[in-house]
């Protein structure tokens, strides 16, 4: 059982969200889920103990609730931060892993919001740095180092190219090097499962953006190739418990 009277909110309100949350229980109220939404998220980035205690029930509702399974997610894509409240996050483990399971029968049915499914979908298996900068590969900058001359190398993957290059304040992306994407038989572990899920929903655009992702670049200033996505991981992934 939660003891909501240590559960604060963003406001500093220990009462609020359990009164939302049996509102909505009750009914699919719209502005009771904007509510909920501004007292356990903010800014898209901060959450709060009334998050995390909220959580199971919010994926409970999830089956049938699109706010629930949208608000469930951001709740999750922000669990990596600075919150202090990790044995709440801990002791939600069970639910998540259904809420994982429930978001990929979703993500089968190719709904309209199948991005923000799929980053929920990440979270869900604490891969919290790709579900914070995964987008839909129209217009993708990662910016990271390289790591054989320490150089900033800046790698992007959209329709304006898929390439890594040196940016300048002025002339923007100078001495472009196209990437290599990973063949689909080469990919393993997070890459694999991301690139296999997204074909396995007709995204194939989604696929071909990971599949470049998770191949190599050469860099600009030195011509050494890397792997980006095992350097982009080790300088983002988040300490976790």
């Amino acid at each position: 059982m939660v003891n909501w009277t240590q559960m604060h909110d963003c406001y500093g309100d220990v009462d609020r969200v359990p009164a939302l949350l049996e509102q909505v229980e009750l009914e699919d109220n719209a502005e009771a889920w904007k509510e909920l939404g501004y007292r356990l998220v903010l800014e898209h980035d901060l959450v709060f103990p009334a998050s995390f205690a909220a959580l199971p029930r919010l994926i409970r509702l999830a089956s049938r609730s699109a706010p629930a399974r949208g608000l469930a997610g951001t709740i999750l894509r922000c669990a990596a931060g600075h919150h202090g409240c990790d044995d709440l996050l801990a002791n939600c483990a069970d639910e998540i892993s259904e809420f994982h399971k429930l978001l990929d029968r979703h993500l089968r049915s190719r709904p309209v919001d199948y991005l923000a499914a799929f980053l929920a979908w990440l979270a869900a298996m604490e891969e919290y740095h790709w579900s914070a900068v995964l987008g839909d590969f129209t217009d993708d900058f990662y910016h990271l180092t390289c790591p054989h001359c320490a150089v900033e190398v800046t790698i992007a993957v959209g329709d304006h190219g898929r390439y890594s290059a040196i940016r300048d304040w002025n002339l923007g992306d100078v001495d472009r090097r196209d990437l290599r994407p990973a063949p689909s038989e080469a990919l393993s572990g997070t890459g694999q499962r991301m690139y296999e899920t997204a074909v396995r929903d007709g995204h194939e655009a989604l696929a071909d953006g990971i599949a470049h992702l998770f191949g190599k670049a050469e860099c600009p200033h030195c011509a050494s190739l890397f792997n980006i996505a095992d350097e982009y991981t080790s300088a983002n992934r988040p300490v976790l418990r």
